[in-house]
């Protein structure tokens, strides 16, 4: 269940890897004996920290359970049952963002829900949201990510260093296309899958011409040159690149086959 992978993420991973090792050891030489123990040092408080904020979210979190949130769980249900993405918890956190995220590097992952998306979203987009994040989890973005930001973190030059924060996050942006493929698997609707993702940048859309009205209003702001620049040093590509990838891969051979899966 993870052919719906963004085609060019092992491409820029294996890129992202050679350079990130290349830099590393051509900038940190006299110290490159040390790099595998700061890269484990690095890994060590990951995990502690992972567990400080499991630990945060199990204080202030409401977990969905079908005894608490039975409507909840049982769209969590239906997206972990589709991408098979293994142990898994949900919760929700109390926050007027329209945000989502998982962590962790040791089963169960966590995916919090921000309260917020519960106010703003029906049940298809918030599937599309679920499993957004458990396509995260399905690939094994969470513990990549720790495990080259580990590598990326030993001291380098200061070119070295921007080159690296440029390729991970080349790498972080396929990720989250990868994600949103899972996320329409999920949800199995483009439109709502393109509402959802309209709504985490503009917020609350209540009619059919408010949602053309926003990507109106997000395509726009696609061409202009600042933002383009600024997706370089970003993490997640803008809204409008990401509904236009979907929609893309919404047409081909590969989506209906696993969407019929």
């Amino acid at each position: 269940m993870t052919a719906y992978r963004y085609p060019s993420e092992h491409f820029i991973l294996l890129i992202t890897v050679f350079l990130i090792t290349g830099l590393v050891a051509l900038s940190a030489v006299p110290t490159l004996c040390l790099v595998p123990f700061i890269g484990l040092i690095f890994i060590v408080i990951s995990y502690q920290l992972s567990r400080a904020q499991y630990r945060g979210i199990l204080r202030g979190g409401i977990p969905v359970t079908w005894e608490r949130t039975p409507q909840l769980a049982g769209l969590a249900q239906d997206c972990v049952q589709k991408l098979e993405p293994g142990p898994v918890q949900f919760y929700v956190l109390p926050n007027e963002q329209l945000n989502a995220f998982t962590f962790g590097l040791s089963n169960p992952k966590v995916v919090v829900l921000y309260s917020s998306l519960m106010e703003v979203m029906d049940a298809d987009e918030l599937r599309f949201i679920m499993g957004h994040e458990l396509g995260h989890v399905a690939l094994g973005h969470s513990w990549l990510n720790t495990l080259l930001g580990g590598i990326a973190g030993v001291p380098v030059s200061f070119s070295a260093a921007i080159i690296l924060t440029l390729v991970f996050r080349w790498w972080n942006r396929a990720c989250e296309y990868s994600a949103d493929r899972a996320g329409l698997l999920a949800c199995g609707s483009l439109v709502k899958a393109t509402s959802a993702l309209a709504q985490l940048a503009v917020g609350d859309l209540n009619s059919q011409a408010e949602l053309q009205q926003a990507l109106q209003v997000l395509d726009a702001q696609d061409e202009r040159i600042e933002n383009v620049i600024g997706e370089t040093l970003s993490t997640h590509p803008m809204i409008m690149n990401r509904i236009k990838e979907l929609r893309k891969w919404a047409s081909s051979a590969e989506y209906r086959r696993l969407s019929q899966a």
